[in-house]
């Protein structure tokens, strides 16, 4: 019945500053929608930036920002990754620790977003 995922929603407190964030640190590539919705686009799908002051209907029942654990793959080795953490100060939590991902075993870093989403950046282990 279903085929994949579109986009998944992040509630954010401040919309510029998540922007900043995704596309500075993650390399993502940024769509406005309007003044409170912003894309950020991640291959064929999109995380979709909520500001939490939104009027916007239907949404979450509680939309709270820091309550997501998002794990994303990297097209980078994790040792590149890091270096690029480093150089813009973005604190590294954990990592690389091995873990389990869908598709088998991952080697992954943990870091978070300005609202304190936890963010895993992984690679298929080899």
């Amino acid at each position: 019945m279903l085929s994949g995922l579109d986009h998944l929603v992040i509630t954010v407190t401040d919309i510029t500053r998540a922007v900043d964030f995704y596309t500075r640190v993650l390399g993502l590539d940024v769509r406005y929608r309007d003044r409170e919705r912003v894309d950020l686009m991640l291959g064929d799908m999109a995380l979709r930036l909520h500001w939490t002051a939104t009027d916007i209907q239907p949404r979450a029942a509680t939309p709270t920002p820091g309550s997501l654990d998002l794990c994303l793959r990297s097209q980078l080795p994790l040792d590149e990754v890091q270096r690029h953490l480093e150089a813009l100060s973005v604190e590294v939590e954990l990592g690389p620790v091995s873990r389990q991902g869908a598709n088998g075993e991952l080697e992954s870093l943990y870091l978070r977003d300005p609202d304190g989403n936890l963010l895993e950046i992984s690679r298929p282990k080899r």
